[in-house]
């Protein structure tokens, strides 16, 4: 007999377990401990025991949806943070009653949408979201800069970049925050990560660019005002975070954005196989 859950109803374990189980045979290998899968997976990604779901049969658990609440660019959204199930009970529908708990939760929670990232390549998730009612509305990328010696410094005005902290990095791009941003490179997002550090380009004063980068690399946010690109400005960011934090190697990623991918190109970073689409369902 087959029990649907809250996971907030069962042991913590049980909730990792059914994350194992149903990623075992997956594209891309989950190597991840118990600690960091619930630092991860209920604390960064946003996702609530509350809101998530897990299914089991004689006390053995086999199928999990993940699922995390918040205002999203100004609609309350209901992301699935993961849908998984074990091999051996696929295609018996639990998928199925898993995502309808999922979108009775986000209903009962006044979200006005849903919303996924999948793997291009993934074609089995991808037809069973569509079969949902999903649909594809961005493309998330990713690049990579291996050798962050081939950074070239060009800028031809006299910027001043100065370290600054979370609170004022918000308040000063809020002015910027006009654009789509991925999930997991929202300000509330960023707040959480306590190893990012925050820096600002003046020119004259004026705030031109904003750049927030992570103690391995990663960057979560990159703008210059529009009135002040092509001017060398990102790329001096970047390099002063690089000498800054002593950085040898860079990543970002971000959905649809024709400019950035070419800036990116010019600094010699390399796009990665692995692409996303983000799909949302109206409610």
């Amino acid at each position: 007999m087959i029990q649907y859950k809250r996971c907030s109803e069962v042991e913590i374990d049980l909730v990792y377990e059914a994350f194992q189980v149903g990623y075992a045979d997956y594209m891309i290998k989950f190597d991840i401990s118990k600690g960091d899968f619930i630092k991860r997976f209920f604390g960064l990604e946003g996702n609530s025991l509350e809101h998530s779901f897990i299914a089991m049969s004689n006390h053995e658990p086999f199928g999990i949806i993940l699922g995390g609440a918040k205002n999203y660019e100004g609609i309350q959204t209901m992301r699935c943070g993961t849908l998984a199930i074990h091999p051996e009970f696929r295609g018996m529908g639990i998928s199925h009653k898993l995502f309808e708990l999922h979108k009775e939760e986000a209903i009962l929670n006044g979200c006005q949408q849903l919303f996924l990232e999948v793997i291009v390549g993934n074609d089995r998730a991808i037809q069973f979201y569509k079969k949902l009612g999903y649909e594809k509305v961005y493309d998330l990328s990713y690049y990579k800069l291996k050798d962050v010696s081939q950074l070239k410094i060009n800028s031809d005005e006299d910027i001043e970049i100065r370290q600054i902290q979370f609170n004022e990095f918000r308040q000063e791009t809020n002015k910027w925050l006009y654009f789509h941003m991925n999930w997991q490179n929202g300000i509330d997002y960023m707040e959480k990560i306590v190893s990012n550090t925050y820096y600002s380009a003046y020119f004259n004063t004026e705030l031109v660019g904003c750049l927030c980068i992570d103690a391995s690399g990663e960057i979560s946010f990159l703008f210059v005002d529009k009135e002040f690109r092509g001017k060398g400005i990102a790329s001096l960011l970047i390099q002063t975070a690089v000498k800054k934090l002593q950085l040898l190697d860079l990543s970002i990623g971000f959905p649809n954005n024709s400019l950035l991918e070419g800036f990116l190109k010019k600094l010699h970073f390399e796009k990665d196989l692995l692409t996303q689409y983000e799909m949302y369902l109206v409610l």
